[in-house]
């Protein structure tokens, strides 16, 4: 922690290596946090930057009461999880447009995802398919190895609701999988 404090004091004095140090050390966190609620991938680089900025602009009011990197997750999680309740909001705009709904039918076609395709790959792809929640809280907790109370710090959720999430995403992925192998006896 007096590693933690002392970046954030050399950064708060304006030592832009510090802050490069910073950004190195959690970049593959805030990515992942951004990577696993938005899906364009140039949205994706233009959030990951913002989050730097405003972790640059907030870090003042960091109050060493979680690790350094739990409250940078938080920053970014809330900025992806913003950032496509906006979209959700634009898209609604758009009335209806053909040749959007065109594109998107033509980008799907079940038959073809399926074919070529490992066990792996499929698992990845029901994991991107499920709600943003729980594949927030399944990726968190099972690819970051972060434990239910900072998952709760970085999504604002009670440690029951994180562990209900959890539950209820690894149900709604066996169900997937179960499916499309035709069978249980995989899980």
């Amino acid at each position: 922690m007096t590693e933690e404090r002392a970046l954030i004091s050399r950064i708060s004095k304006g030592d832009m290596e510090a802050f490069r140090q910073l950004i190195k050390q959690h970049e593959r966190l805030v990515a992942h946090m951004i990577g696993r609620v938005v899906k364009n991938e140039e949205d994706r680089e233009e959030l990951c930057q913002d989050v730097f900025l405003k972790v640059h602009d907030k870090l003042d009011e960091f109050n060493y009461q979680s690790k350094l990197s739990t409250w940078i997750a938080t920053i970014a999680y809330r900025q992806a999880i913003n950032h496509v309740r906006k979209k959700k909001l634009l898209l609604s705009e758009l009335n209806e447009d053909e040749s959007f709904k065109e594109r998107f039918i033509a980008d799907n076609n079940p038959a073809e995802e399926l074919e070529d395709k490992d066990i792996q790959s499929r698992i990845l792809e029901y994991i991107e398919e499920l709600p943003v929640h729980y594949r927030t809280i399944l990726t968190l907790y099972h690819v970051d190895g972060i434990s239910y109370p900072e998952i709760g710090e970085i999504t604002k959720m009670p440690e029951g609701t994180v562990k209900n999430y959890l539950f209820r995403g690894r149900n709604l992925l066996k169900e997937k999988i179960v499916k499309y192998l035709g069978k249980e006896e995989v899980l």
